[in-house]
């Protein structure tokens, strides 16, 4: 606030003063007890100032100060809206721009170019930052989009635009492209090389091959591998959204395909946005009441006896619009969201439910569930387990956790914790659709399983296949050498199940024993199998192997 006028005592006055010798009246100017300029009123002759020229001097100095402080704070608080302006176009973390600034500075940039100028905006995504975060940390995965941004500023021309999106997600505006380039390879047509299609991705290979130059983290050596989805277009054809958004589809075509760099082509447009789609009814599909996710259940058996050994849980989706969709068509959108956690707990209880049921009906035998491999970077799952083991009062050696083999297991020491904690428990192990992947062996000499289940590829072509018939084969071998059970999947002919008893394979699974059946009807599928068995139920347990 301002503070009362600073009086001058009137002459005469016992405080009054005489004016200095050089005739100049001199009076600081204070606000608030801060000082803030200084007035000074020569005159030609000495004099002495009358009680009402002193008010008036009063007046005008409190209000010269009151002006010169108004001018002062203006001045300062426009330098400071500049600053929080500036600020606020920038990522804090990065110092790169931020969303807002990138979508808003694009769309000016667009707005100054040639109509048919070609412009492409690239997506990146670092591929398993979360493994990253969940395994060394926040401020390492602090420290890799740091070093990501910085990376892809550097790598930035005159003219580009480069911005963080959110997360570990970027943006890259190139608004400076040729139009003759050869076509790329794995072909585009002309109309997109014509609108510089060609440089667009050659600027993202280059991006994605500098990322990749390995960079150390929390101690660690760690090699960025990035997916890029790159979208091109004329800048009057689109604005920036709507780049974005093309690109976003190209970056998830990318990261579905295994490889480092995908071009939006509106073809697929369609399908992706539906996949889109589909991960909202998903998330809707989880807390539906009817349930649309439901539980069937196959068993196995015996290949000596032909009796039920155990059971794998699968997961239907009875969509309300779409029908009834296998996993096959839903669950890539699952591994790659948020709900691959409540999914396998959902799948989890409702599997233990089932075991449970059999169990009072007179069939104790064990319950597979197929477990994605992120979910073993959850600390929690032991405990998850180990909590709806206790619900349904099953045994944790009835139940089996099957990790797909196609995917290695990263080195990390939370997935050591997190095995470490389930064999604790008591719970077996099964590695899945082994020898589909390229690192079977090294699987089996990092995880410790109870039992190998031979792919249905491998198995549907054995009869006919030598080649198939040998990996089969050699599966049988191994997993005897290393006291492992092998479990044939996909059997649909008696053929087929003579060649798996004759190699030695312990039991399997397929339409020509069962088919999927649900939670309601598969003790009368297991009383079925015992029957044509003599009436012998065989669990498989990891002290039984053979």
């Amino acid at each position: 606030g301002l503070a009362g006028p600073a009086r001058i005592p009137a002459a005469g006055h016992p405080e009054a003063t005489p004016l200095p010798p050089a005739h100049v009246l001199t009076r600081s100017l204070t606000v608030g007890g801060a000082p803030v300029g200084e007035l000074r009123i020569r005159f030609n002759r000495p004099v002495e100032l009358s009680r009402r020229e002193q008010m008036q001097l009063s007046a005008f100095g409190d209000a010269l100060a009151g002006a010169l402080h108004d001018a002062a704070a203006h001045q300062a608080l426009q330098s400071m809206s500049t600053s929080s302006s500036h600020e606020a176009m920038l990522d804090s973390l990065t110092g790169v721009a931020n969303r807002e600034a990138l979508l808003s500075g694009g769309d000016v940039a667009l707005a100054g170019l040639d109509r048919e100028a070609p412009v492409a905006l690239l997506v990146l995504d670092i591929n398993h930052f979360k493994e990253v975060n969940d395994t060394l940390g926040h401020v390492a995965g602090d420290d890799l989009v740091r070093i990501t941004a910085g990376r892809i500023n550097g790598a930035s021309l005159p003219g580009d635009l480069v911005g963080r999106l959110g997360g570990d997600e970027f943006g890259l505006l190139i608004t400076q492209l040729p139009a003759d380039r050869p076509e790329p390879a794995g072909g585009a047509d002309a109309e997109s090389d014509e609108l510089g299609l060609a440089a667009a991705l050659g600027r993202a290979r280059e991006l994605a091959d500098l990322l990749s130059t390995p960079t150390e983290v929390a101690g660690l050596q760690l090699a960025v591998e990035a997916s890029i989805g790159v979208a091109v277009a004329p800048a009057a054809a689109c604005d920036m959204r709507e780049l974005l958004r093309r690109a976003d589809i190209a970056m998830y075509q990318a990261k579905r395909r295994g490889g480092a760099v995908a071009w939006y082509d509106s073809a697929s447009d369609v399908a992706s946005t539906d996949r889109l789609t589909l991960l909202a009814e998903l998330r809707e599909a989880l807390e539906s009441d009817p349930p649309q996710l439901v539980m069937v259940l196959q068993p196995a058996v015996d290949l000596r006896t032909g009796a039920p050994v155990g059971m794998e849980a699968l997961v239907r989706w009875r969509h309300p619009r779409r029908g009834e969709l296998p996993p096959e068509e839903f669950i890539d959108v699952l591994q790659n969201s948020e709900l691959v956690t409540p999914f396998t707990r959902y799948a989890l209880d409702q599997a233990l439910r089932a075991a449970a049921r059999c169990a009072a009906e007179g069939f104790p035998v064990p319950v597979s569930v197929n477990v994605s491999p992120r979910s073993l970077l959850s600390r929690n799952l032991p405990n998850e387990v180990g909590t709806l083991l206790a619900r349904h009062r099953v045994p944790a050696e009835r139940l089996i956790l099957e990790i797909t083999e196609t995917v290695v297991v990263p080195e990390f020491k939370v997935v050591t914790e997190v095995l470490a904690g389930l064999r604790a428990l008591g719970v077996q192990l099964a590695v899945d659709d082994f020898g589909t992947g390229y690192s079977s062996l090294t699987f089996l000499t990092r995880i410790h399983v109870d039992e190998v289940k031979v792919d249905h590829t491998f198995v549907s072509r054995m009869v006919e296949s030598p080649e198939a018939m040998a990996i089969v084969r050699t599966t049988v071998d191994l997993a005897r050498q290393l006291n492992l059970r092998v479990v044939a999947e996909g059997v649909e002919t008696a053929a087929q199940k003579r060649a798996l008893a004759d190699l030695g394979c312990n039991a399997a699974q397929g339409y020509h024993f069962c088919a999927p059946v649900p939670p309601e009807k598969v003790v009368p599928a297991l009383q079925a199998l015992a029957g044509s068995a003599g009436g012998r139920v065989i669990p498989l347990r990891a002290e039984g192997a053979s």
